[in-house]
């Protein structure tokens, strides 16, 4: 279990156990979640790229220079949000991350998780969709918002096409960033959900 009580102290404890994790070989290999620690909205990603690797920074190669221009048209800068990945360093070539992987990175991701406390979390791509909803496609459930209990918490999580996918066909951009368009929307309708919730749990206390 991972104690961290803020993010900087998790940054430390993931740098300072990297030669028990897996893809990383120094410490320069591990690229860290960025952005607001009090963000509303999470978006999670597959693992780092060349570009990623070489910056130490999430999402700054060309899928990620989409995701980050698509949030600034819908008035959502990247640093109101945080961005991270299932994996916090790039796998061989950019295959894809083994399950071994993933759970290794796993209880550092889940405190992160903890920490920020996000309303939504945006999954990108089919491997951090499968951390939430394992047994879908992201085909089949890109931009529909699902509710759920992660951690004995209950959690909005939203599917979309990872960008890189975006980039690879002219309809799954479109898709991408028509799925992207509703974020506003659909914060806005979440943060009603809890007020409502929250009333709720003020009635039936006084009713008690």
């Amino acid at each position: 279990m991972i104690t961290a009580e803020n993010l900087t102290e998790l940054k430390a404890l993931l740098e300072a156990n990297y030669a028990s994790l897996p893809l990383v070989t120094k410490v320069t290999d591990i690229v860290h979640g960025e952005g607001s620690a009090r963000a509303e909205i999470m978006f999670i990603g597959e693992a780092p790229g060349y570009n990623e690797h070489v910056q130490r920074r999430p999402f700054v190669g060309r899928s990620g220079q989409l995701l980050r221009l698509t949030l600034n048209e819908i008035g959502l800068p990247p640093e109101l949000v945080f961005i991270s990945n299932i994996v916090k360093a790039r796998p061989p070539d950019n295959r894809d991350p083994s399950p071994e992987e993933i759970e290794a990175f796993r209880p550092y991701l889940n405190r992160e998780i903890e920490l920020i406390n996000p309303k939504l979390i945006v999954t990108l791509g089919r491997f951090s969709m499968a951390k939430f909803l394992p047994e879908v496609k992201v085909s089949q459930v890109h931009g529909r918002l699902h509710k759920l209990v992660w951690q004995d918490k209950k959690l909005f999580v939203l599917p979309m096409y990872h960008p890189a996918a975006a980039l690879r066909s002219t309809q799954l951009k479109s898709t991408f960033v028509k799925d992207f368009s509703r974020l506003p929307k659909v914060l806005d309708w979440i943060k009603k959900q809890l007020e409502l919730e929250k009333t709720k749990d003020l009635i039936g206390q006084a009713l008690y």
